[in-house]
C-alpha cells in the first residue's frame, strides 16, 4: 500500500480476534517491522491473558466480532480504548485512495455489489471490501486511482479512530445488534461515525425518508457536504430495468443511492441500466430460488430482522413465512394490519417465545421444533391452496447461531429442501 504513518510501523501490536479480518491484519501488519501479539478468545497457544497484560502495547487492533463488554480481555481493553483501533484505520493510515463506504440497517451488500459492478463498467479500477466478504486489508495489487467501495458495519464503525471515507452514504437505520450496542442511540451513533470523521470536500448521503437519520442529522453539523437521498425513484426510469426479480422496494432504495453515488463519477445511463438489467442480486438476500404460474419461492436467509422482512411480507400476497432463530434484543414487528390477512406464519426453532407475543393474533400462526418439520408440513399445506398465486418467504428475521454457522449456511440448507420438494 501507498503512503506512510508512524502509527502502525515498528510498534507492538496486539491483533484481537483472528478470523478473517484478524488474519488480514496479521499478514499486513508484520510486513511493517511490527512486533505481533495475537489473541483469541476461542484459540490456544497463541499467547495467554496474562502475558498480554504484561507487554507494552502501541495499539490494539479489534475484529468487528469482539465485543469487549464480553470476550475473555474485556476489563483489559476497557482500560486500553485509546489505543483500539480497527482494520478500517490501518487501511486508511496507509491508503488515501478515494473510497466510496456504505452502512445502514439493511441493504449494504446489496448496494455495493450493484454499485461495484456499476463502475467496473464505467472502466474504472475498484474494489469491493469490507464487511461484505473480503477483509480490506487482504488487497495487494492497486495504484492510487484504484476506487474501493467498502461496506462498514457498525461493529467495524464502534472502535474505528482514524477511518475517513470520501463518500460515505447511509442507508437507513432499524433498531438492530442491541444485544451489544444496548441501546438503539449507541447503535446510530456508531453508524454516524461514518459522517463525523469526514472532512472537507467529502460527501454524507443520507436517506432523506428515513425518521431516524433526518432527526440525527437536525441535532448535528458536518464538515462533509450532506446530501438528501430520494428513494422513492420516479417510475419512467424504473420501466427501463426490467428486472423484475430485483426491483423491489427495499431494492429501489439501494438503486437509489446507487444512482446517486455513480453522478459523482459520472457513469452514463447506458452502463447503469446494463448493469441493473442484468444484477442478480446477493445470494440469499431476497433471492427467488424458484418460480412458476401458482408458486413463488424467496430465500431471504440474509434477514436477521423483523425491518428486512417487511418490504418483502408488504409487496406481496397470499404469503406463506418461515420465520425463526435467535430474534433480535428490541426488535419489533411495524406491518399495518391491512397486510395480516395475506401471511401465514411457520415459526420454527427453540427460540419462540418473542415471535409469538409479536405476532400472535395478527397472523395464522404453526410452531415446529426445527426448519425441516416447518417446511414438510408447509409443502403439504400449500397443495390445498387454491389461490393462483402464492408466495413461500424463507426470511428468519432472526439470527442464525442457534442451528446453523451463519447465514450462508441456514441459506444453503434451506436451498436443499426446496430441490427435494421440486424433485418430488
Amino acid at each position: 500500500m501507498n503512503g506512510n504513518s508512524n502509527i502502525f510501523i515498528k510498534k507492538n501490536i496486539l491483533i484481537y480476534g483472528l478470523g478473517k479480518s484478524g488474519q488480514s491484519s496479521l499478514s499486513f501488519l508484520k510486513k511493517k517491522k511490527n512486533k505481533i501479539y495475537l489473541y483469541d478468545d476461542n484459540k490456544k497457544n497463541i499467547f495467554n491473558a496474562n502475558q498480554i497484560k504484561k507487554i507494552p502495547l502501541d495499539a490494539i487492533i479489534i475484529s468487528p466480532g469482539i465485543d469487549i463488554n464480553k470476550c475473555k480481555l474485556s476489563n483489559y481493553l476497557k482500560e486500553n480504548l485509546d489505543i483500539i483501533y480497527t482494520d478500517l484505520d490501518v487501511f486508511y493510515s496507509f491508503n488515501k485512495n478515494q473510497s466510496i463506504t456504505i452502512t445502514g440497517t439493511n441493504g449494504k451488500s446489496t448496494t455495493c455489489r450493484l454499485l461495484y459492478e456499476v463502475l467496473k463498467k464505467q472502466k474504472f479500477d475498484v474494489r469491493l471490501g469490507g464487511n461484505i466478504g473480503k477483509p480490506i486489508l487482504s488487497f495487494k495489487k492497486f495504484n492510487k486511482k484504484t476506487l474501493f467501495v467498502i461496506e462498514a458495519s457498525s461493529y467495524q464503525l464502534e472502535y474505528s479512530k482514524l477511518f475517513k471515507s470520501k463518500y460515505a452514504a447511509i442507508l437507513n437505520i432499524s433498531p438492530d445488534h442491541l444485544e451489544r450496542h444496548k441501546t438503539v442511540q449507541k447503535y446510530v451513533n456508531a453508524k454516524f461515525k461514518l459522517l463525523h470523521n469526514q472532512s472537507k470536500n467529502s460527501f454524507g448521503l443520507i436517506n432523506k425518508n428515513d425518521n431516524r437519520i433526518m432527526s440525527k442529522i437536525k441535532k448535528n453539523r458536518y464538515q462533509s457536504k450532506i446530501i438528501l437521498v430520494d428513494t422513492a425513484l420516479e417510475n419512467k426510469f424504473l420501466k427501463k430495468l426490467e428486472n423484475k426479480n430485483f426491483l423491489s422496494r427495499s431494492n429501489i432504495e439501494n438503486l437509489s443511492f446507487v444512482i446517486k453515488l455513480s453522478k459523482f463519477f459520472k457513469v452514463s445511463n447506458n452502463n447503469l441500466i446494463q448493469v441493473v438489467k442484468n444484477f442478480k442480486g446477493m445470494k440469499y438476500r431476497q433471492q427467488v430460488i424458484f418460480k412458476n404460474k401458482s408458486v413463488q419461492i424467496i430465500n431471504d436467509s440474509k434477514s436477521t430482522s423483523y425491518s428486512s422482512s417487511i418490504p418483502v411480507l408488504k409487496e406481496k400476497k397470499n404469503i406463506y413465512w418461515l420465520i425463526g432463530g435467535i430474534p433480535k434484543k428490541g426488535d419489533k414487528f411495524i406491518l399495518p394490519r391491512n397486510y395480516y390477512k395475506d401471511i401465514k406464519g411457520y415459526i420454527f426453532g427453540r427460540n419462540q417465545k418473542k415471535f409469538l407475543l409479536d405476532l400472535q393474533n395478527k397472523i395464522q400462526i404453526k410452531r415446529f421444533l426445527n426448519l425441516k418439520d416447518a417446511w414438510n408440513t408447509l409443502s403439504e399445506d400449500i397443495k390445498t391452496d387454491k389461490l393462483k398465486k402464492k408466495t413461500i418467504l424463507f426470511s428468519p428475521a432472526a439470527a442464525s447461531f442457534d442451528n446453523f454457522k451463519n447465514f450462508e449456511d441456514r441459506g444453503k440448507y434451506f436451498n436443499q429442501l426446496v430441490k427435494r420438494y421440486k424433485s418430488a
